[in-house]
Formats: structure tokens, C-alpha cells, sequence
């Protein structure tokens, strides 16, 4: 088992920063990583807020690009309040908690969490296998970056590694870097057979195509088999 990261995408106030880095190590977890912070970085009002947890905000790294920030990983959740008309894995943050606890040690799963004004936008939610909503008030469903940071920190913490063990227990599951190249080809393939025929309809078309793969749990194998699929068809057609 291999503790999840927590990537903050385009997060505002460094005090947040500081306060979800906090959240983190109270509950175990130490690897941070930012994409684009608005205040840029390093912060002194994160490492002021963070309170003990100066080593989570040293060590923490800086993207500026969102598809560099989950290359390395084989899971991406996104943890949002809105599905964005997606068809996504919805599970509560204890229930994901256990899929990531019970996966295979060479599994790394992150955790996207968008900024405080908007959270996570379309493009953001279509990068992610599964999306983690929080069960609080309907009726009133704020919360801070840093309580939501802590909430599902929490849960991982509290999670049985022995409880419901993943299921797929052959293949390696193929990285974001792999599955981000595949997408580029299949859609580089698609735009010049003329699939994308309507300009405007583009972008929720590709959301679309890619959450189907998403939802699949691909291996390196079967990426490496559908990029095999493109060349094939690439080279009949020309």
C-alpha cells in the first residue's frame, strides 16, 4: 500500500496550503504537490499556517502543468461537490479510502482538489478515474479546501487494509503519462479522419471518449495494445 498524494490544482491562499499540509501529516500523509499556485511559491504564509508541518511544505513540489503533476500515478480521484455531467465512480471518501488502502503497493494514487473559488473544472474532472464527494448537508455544502484535505486524510488513516482487497491482482496499471499519450494519439487519429466534424462539440466530446477509458482501470499492457490498434488503422488509412 502506498500513501496517496495530495495534489492541490491552482489553490489560492497560502494559507490553505499551509493549513491542508497540517491536515495531511496529522494524518499520515507527506507528499504535496501544487500546479500553478496563484501567489506562487515558495509562500511564507503556508509555511507559517502549516504549524509543525513545515516538512510537508519544504518538500512539497511545483507544476506548472496539470498533466506533469499525475504522470507518475496510475489513479487520480477527484475530489469535487460537482460531477460536471460526467459519468464517473461517485464514492464517499471512506470508500475510496479503502480501494487505495487495499491496492497493490506499486499502485500511486492521487488526489486532485481544485481551487477554493471554483474547484475542479471539466477538464480536471475528466482526467480522474473516480470522483470522491464528501455526504454533508444538502442543503449546505460549503467546505474549505483544508476541511476537505482533512476529511478524506482522515478516512485513509481509518482505513482496514485488510478490507475488500482489489480485485485485479495481475498487470500493472499503466500511468497517467502512458494514458495521457494514448489519448493524445487516439484524438491526434480521430481529428484527422474527420471525427470531430463539429468544432464547438470538440471539447466535451474528448471529456467524453477519455472517461471511458478512465473508468476501465487500463494496464500498461492494454494501453500498449490499443496504442498497437491506432498505428494499425493509422497505416490501412494511408
Amino acid at each position: 500500500m502506498t500513501p496517496p498524494i495530495v495534489i492541490l490544482d491552482s489553490p489560492q491562499l497560502g494559507e490553505n496550503i499551509g493549513f491542508a499540509a497540517r491536515a495531511m501529516l496529522n494524518c499520515g500523509l507527506k507528499e504535496l504537490r501544487l500546479i500553478s499556485p496563484r501567489d506562487g511559491w515558495p509562500n511564507p504564509a503556508a509555511l507559517a499556517a502549516a504549524a509543525g508541518a513545515g516538512s510537508v511544505i519544504e518538500c512539497a513540489k511545483v507544476f506548472d502543468c496539470r498533466y506533469d503533476a499525475i504522470s507518475d500515478c496510475h489513479k487520480i480521484f477527484a475530489a469535487t461537490a460537482r460531477r460536471r455531467e460526467q459519468i464517473k465512480r461517485i464514492l464517499s471518501p471512506r470508500v475510496a479510502s479503502a480501494e487505495v488502502k487495499t491496492s497493490r503497493g506499486d499502485v500511486q494514487t492521487g488526489i486532485l482538489f481544485g481551487p477554493e473559488r471554483s474547484g475542479l473544472d471539466n477538464d480536471a474532472v475528466a482526467l480522474a478515474d473516480a470522483v470522491i464527494e464528501i455526504p454533508i448537508n444538502s442543503e449546505f455544502n460549503s467546505l474549505s479546501l483544508p476541511q476537505a484535505v482533512l476529511l478524506i486524510a482522515y478516512e485513509w488513516q481509518m482505513a482496514d487494509e485488510a478490507a475488500d482487497p482489489e480485485i485485479r491482482s495481475f498487470g500493472n496499471l499503466a500511468s497517467k503519462e502512458k494514458l495521457l499519450y494514448f489519448f493524445t494519439r487516439l484524438e491526434t487519429a480521430l481529428d484527422d479522419s474527420g471525427f470531430f466534424h463539429v468544432n464547438e462539440k470538440r471539447p466535451s466530446m474528448v471529456r467524453n471518449i477519455r472517461n471511458i477509458f478512465q473508468r476501465s482501470s487500463l494496464t500498461e499492457q492494454e494501453v500498449s495494445t490499443l496504442q498497437g490498434i491506432i498505428t494499425s488503422l493509422s497505416r490501412r488509412d494511408s
